[in-house]
């Protein structure tokens, strides 16, 4: 690796350790959020803008891309509302996800796509272009699962947010002592 390959490494490896990563390229989200750790999902603002409400969970491997149209006067940025949850794997292209709906695992969401508030998208399903998902089909029951969904990821969110604050000498500290705890226990047994 040349001279600038490697500065090229340093600056995005400073730049993710600080948690700017998002706000350097760019990029603007709403509500609380926390980038520290390296996480797997890839947002791509190239062409439109992306907005994520506070309190909406993207999990693991999902892909949240902007679209242009070739349609004159058509913007597909990407909004996704309050309080959702959108599964691992899944693809939002050019969409609106309103507030407190969900998007099933490895679920495709094609250009123009709209999920309405308390809807639900089923697992890897295909939603195609300029298709609306309307409110009012779900029960109350399946209405309490997204919000405890939502809840829940941001629980777990605050937990993480908690531990990646933590020194790095505390917590190789903490780990050491649970390994002697163990070993104290397996000598016991």
């Amino acid at each position: 690796m040349g001279t600038l390959g490697r500065a090229a490494y340093t600056v995005g490896f400073w730049i993710r350790e600080t948690g700017q990563a998002m706000d350097r390229l760019g990029s603007r989200l709403q509500g609380n959020n926390f980038f520290k750790e390296q996480h797997t999902l890839l947002y791509i603002g190239d062409v439109n803008s992306i907005s994520i409400g506070s309190g909406t969970n993207i999990q693991d491997h999902s892909l949240v891309h902007v679209a242009k149209s070739n349609l004159p006067g058509k913007v597909l940025p990407i909004v996704i509302g309050d309080n959702v949850t959108v599964g691992h794997s899944a693809v939002l292209h050019g969409c609106t996800v309103e507030d407190e709906a969900f998007v099933g695992m490895k679920a495709t969401l094609l250009d123009g796509v709209v999920v309405e508030k308390h809807s639900m998208v089923a697992a890897g399903a295909l939603v195609r272009q300029d298709t609306r998902i309307p409110s009012g089909e779900l029960t109350n029951e399946e209405i309490a699962f997204i919000s405890e969904s939502a809840a829940n990821y941001s629980s777990l969110a605050q937990v993480h947010a908690t531990q990646n604050a933590k020194q790095f000498d505390k917590t190789e500290f903490l780990k050491v002592l649970q390994k002697k705890a163990n070993e104290a226990r397996t000598l016991l047994q």
